[in-house]
């Protein structure tokens, strides 16, 4: 095991990590998409990005798509490279401001944090639509881990973290339950060649509704491209 350090809420520091893992020379075979916060209070990643938005997605675009030659070199007809990014259940209830990403006219955490676990549904589908048309051997599928016991929770109301510690053994997953299906989508066999799903308990499933718009994925891929500071390619495919 090799540990490289990545800030992901540090457009600088993404691009740094991205560099130095391509001076090994190594393939790669799978990125698992996993850093996040959830409801943080109103305050900005060093790059003026709302945090949950900047880290939570933007930080996870910008690595995915450094790193997105390394992969398409890595991957083969018989074993493809896997992108596997993890969102939450809270993307059924988020709202894309296209307008707004920011959450500069009215910040609400909740609103938030289930607007970046929307973003990262509709990037994966948008990814695996390019990836698709390029043929690459690539596949992109996003993951509900469902609710796991981990620090994530820490900015919650003290009544929440109370319900929290009295329940967590009968409702919280443990951290290695809540991995189980990231690690399907990344190694199991019944995965090959099959990108574009939302799995959740090992299983794919329906995301929202909204996630299955095309117009608005291409929308936020777009500006997600000028966010970032990387040339939009997609702009050459429908």
């Amino acid at each position: 095991v090799e540990f490289l350090y990545c800030d992901l809420a540090s457009m600088k520091s993404i691009r740094q990590f991205v560099q130095q893992f391509r001076a090994k020379n190594c393939p790669l075979h799978v990125l698992v998409n996993n850093a996040g916060v959830m409801l943080v209070p109103e305050r900005k990643t060093e790059d003026g990005f709302e945090e949950h938005f900047g880290l939570n997605y933007l930080g996870h675009f910008l690595l995915t798509n450094l790193l997105l030659d390394t992969l398409k070199q890595s991957g083969t007809h018989s074993h493809n490279a896997r992108i596997v990014t993890v969102s939450s259940a809270t993307h059924y209830v988020g709202k894309l401001h296209l307008n707004d990403l920011q959450s500069r006219c009215s910040y609400s955490p909740h609103g938030a944090y289930a607007q970046s676990k929307l973003a990262l549904v509709l990037f994966t589908y948008r990814l695996q639509h390019l990836l698709t048309a390029n043929g690459s051997h690539v596949t992109a599928n996003v993951v509900d881990p469902g609710v796991v016991n981990t620090e994530l929770y820490k900015h919650v109301c003290w009544v929440v973290k109370v319900v929290k510690w009295m329940t967590s053994w009968l409702f919280f997953k443990t951290p290695e339950e809540g991995a189980s299906t990231s690690i399907y989508a990344a190694v199991s066999p019944e995965m090959e060649g099959a990108g574009g799903c939302y799995l959740y308990n090992e299983e794919r499933t329906k995301s929202s509704d909204i996630a299955y718009d095309e117009e608005l994925q291409r929308r936020l891929w777009t500006e997600s491209c000028k966010m970032v500071g990387i040339f939009d390619e997609s702009s050459r495919v429908p």
